[in-house]
């Protein structure tokens, strides 16, 4: 049986209306992988950072080397998660730091405000202080430092040379069937760098993983996720509205600078998404555009769905995002 046809849009974009006028164009590259097959490829495949979409794979690596314990959905959704720092996520947060007597004082990633409104504002009307649990990325911080103790290594887990960061960049080869190299995320941690495709790559093995009730690892952190995207993201976050849209099991995580992972584990179909300027906005029409190509009925509007809307300041729809697909 022959290979099923990529299809190719060289010049996919997305535009960027304001009235009748095209204010802007972003490009972007995207790349489905079925079942290990590449099914679909627009734009160039250009090399991106992982950032926080890599997120699935270092929680599963982390759950390896602390000896496949019992832990609730939530605590698994939360140790993947980019977070707003609301307080149903704090809660897991020191849930997972409570279950290994850990202290929030462990952590390395460094404290920033709360990414919910809402959240640093009652923050700071209860005189409280910024701490590295309110920081986006404290749930999977906190499996670092459970796993940095558990196995006596340094509690200082971020170089790339930690034990720990060593074999999460085995796990990332394993997934991408691609050598990464590296640089610096913004928590401090290694973040990895492959092609789009390869991202791709790795999240169709994670919707396989998902799909697979024997998986305890890859696949149950994927399937938290599913089940908690409020836990990955947070309130108004664009990997949340996303997920509202499913009509199947969906996962979906965010990457910083315009880079988002789809994972379909009914269809073992995994998508990645990179605008090259790093818009993440865009992100939103883009995955609409592929979910619509590539997997018909997973995925249908959802109401509300502000990720494609342009609005003023005082918040008048004043525009839109639109896929194009570059033919005319």
């Amino acid at each position: 049986m022959s290979a099923a046809k990529t299809e190719e849009r060289p010049m996919a974009r997305i535009e960027q209306w304001r009235g009748d006028q095209l204010e802007a164009v972003h490009t972007f590259s995207a790349v489905a992988v079925r079942d290990g097959e590449t099914v679909l490829r627009w734009g160039p495949d250009t090399s991106t950072t992982w950032r926080s979409a890599a997120k699935p794979f270092q929680l599963a690596v982390c759950l390896e080397l602390l000896g496949d314990p019992a832990h609730t959905d939530e605590e698994l959704a939360v140790g993947a998660a980019s977070h707003s720092a609301e307080p149903e996520h704090l809660r897991h947060v020191e849930a997972i730091l409570e279950r290994y007597g850990l202290d929030v004082g462990g952590l390395r990633c460094g404290g920033h405000p709360p990414a919910s409104p809402a959240a640093y504002e009652a923050l700071l009307r209860s005189g409280g202080e910024v701490t590295d649990i309110h920081n986006n990325c404290s749930g999977k911080h906190a499996f670092m430092l459970a796993v940095a103790e558990a196995h006596g290594w340094d509690s200082d887990y971020r170089p790339a040379d930690h034990p720990l960061q060593r074999r999460v960049a085995e796990a990332m080869e394993e997934a991408t069937e691609e050598a990464p190299t590296w640089a610096i995320d913004g928590c401090g941690l290694p973040t990895w760098c492959h092609s789009v495709e390869a991202v791709a790559r790795a999240w169709s093995r994670l919707a396989r993983a998902s799909a697979d009730p024997e998986d305890t690892r890859l696949g149950a952190v994927g399937r938290a996720m599913a089940r908690h995207p409020f836990l990955v993201s947070g309130t108004g976050r664009q990997d949340l509205h996303l997920s509202r849209g499913a009509q199947e099991p969906l996962i979906t995580k965010v990457g910083a600078a315009g880079l988002l992972g789809i994972a379909l584990p009914d269809r073992g179909l995994g998508i990645a998404i990179k605008t090259h300027a790093g818009n993440d906005q865009a992100r939103a029409p883009a995955a609409e555009a592929l979910l619509e190509a590539v997997a018909p009925g997973a995925w249908a509007r959802p109401e509300p769905w502000p990720c494609p809307e342009v609005r003023n300041v005082v918040g008048d729809l004043v525009g839109a995002l639109r896929f194009s697909s570059g033919s005319t």
